[in-house]
């Protein structure tokens, strides 16, 4: 599913749809470069999961714990940037809260599907970013246009992985689908284990 954002409010309106689907357990791993917007987004799900504490870049203390104030799952917020492999990010001991708390790791592809089989990986890309590949041959576009790099727009990538992500999706699509504003497109559904997709082969 990709999902078209106009502004940073379209962001936090984004966020806030999402995490009305999400439950203890769930791991979101975030991918975008710098300045994609991976932090606003995590602080637009911590505010709208009621969590405490301010949700700023974890990159020098690598993972902060953000309690419930309404009793729900806490949120762990990881930033993998400076670990050199999965072993150090499996040292951090997060499996012993993943169940009881929805974990965000950004720079955690490639790392934290260790974590879990059934996860939501979630890439933030700014248009801006887009504009420069799909015109680096255009002579008329300026790597320095201003007005590029303050754009707001966002597309945001939503692939789940795991049997339970197949169920969830559609209904987090159809919600995001209903938000003002935002337009959404559908993509290939999520990854299913590889016996389930085994036996979808079997079945076609």
């Amino acid at each position: 599913m990709r999902v078209h954002l106009e502004s940073l409010e379209q962001m936090r309106t984004f966020a806030a749809a999402l995490a009305e689907h999400l439950r203890a357990g769930d791991l979101l791993i975030l991918t975008g470069n710098l300045g994609a917007g991976k932090t606003t987004f995590t602080q637009s799900l911590g505010k709208a999961l009621d969590v405490a504490g301010r949700i700023t870049s974890p990159t020098f203390v690598i993972a902060r714990e953000h309690l419930s104030r309404m009793g729900g799952p806490a949120l762990v917020h990881v930033d993998a940037y400076r670990l050199a492999d999965g072993e150090e990010l499996e040292d951090l001991d997060l499996d012993s809260e993943l169940d009881e708390s929805i974990t965000v790791v950004e720079w955690g592809a490639g790392m934290a599907e260790q974590l879990s089989s059934d996860h939501l990986d979630i890439t933030i890309t700014p248009v801006w970013d887009e504009d420069a590949e799909n015109s680096e041959d255009d002579e008329s576009f300026d790597a320095n246009d201003e007005d590029e790099l303050e754009d707001e727009r966002r597309t945001v990538d939503l692939t789940g992985h795991g049997a339970d992500w197949a169920e969830r999706l559609p209904k987090v699509q159809g919600a995001i689908s209903a938000l003002e504003g935002i337009r959404v497109e559908a993509t290939a559904s999520a990854d299913l284990p590889a016996e389930d997709s085994a036996n979808e082969g079997e079945e076609s």
